[in-house]
């Protein structure tokens, strides 16, 4: 699959690091370090700009070595870009450790999947198929 794509940062386009990885490291394009203090939040910019076509989005995830060395994730995981956005690609940021961390130009801070996904029309009723599950959640199917 081809995406039309503007790079307007100093680095390499996102690319697959293994013929396996379902997501692509992307990177900060900022003039200087940003600090993010605990608790704190922030959008970091990428430079990047993307094409994408209609059934499809693109998925901001967090990079697994940073929130588990670090605490940094992606506060709205996943973040969606949806395929009629044709601004700058932005990630929100958090730190959820106890230290300060900075965000250095260039430092891979999220990962991008691309998805396909349906659209779908709601039909009305009045009640729904019944399951073994029924209405169990938030952990119901694990309890013994």
């Amino acid at each position: 699959m081809e995406i039309r794509i503007i790079n307007q940062s100093s680095h390499a386009t996102p690319q697959y690091e293994t013929a396996a990885s379902a997501g692509m490291d992307i990177r900060a394009h900022i003039a200087e370090p940003v600090v993010l203090k605990p608790l704190e939040r922030t959008i970091i910019k990428t430079g990047l700009f993307i094409e994408l076509p209609v059934g499809y989005e693109a998925q901001v995830r967090p990079r697994s070595g940073l929130a588990a060395k670090k605490g940094v994730t992606v506060l709205n995981a996943p973040g969606t870009i949806d395929a009629d956005y044709r601004g700058e690609i932005g990630v929100i940021l958090v730190n959820l450790s106890n230290e300060d961390f900075t965000v250095e130009d260039g430092e891979r801070i999220a990962q991008l999947v691309i998805a396909k996904h349906e659209r779908v029309e709601w039909v009305a009723a009045t009640e729904l198929s019944e399951t073994n599950r029924g209405a169990g959640g938030f952990g119901s199917t694990g309890v013994q």
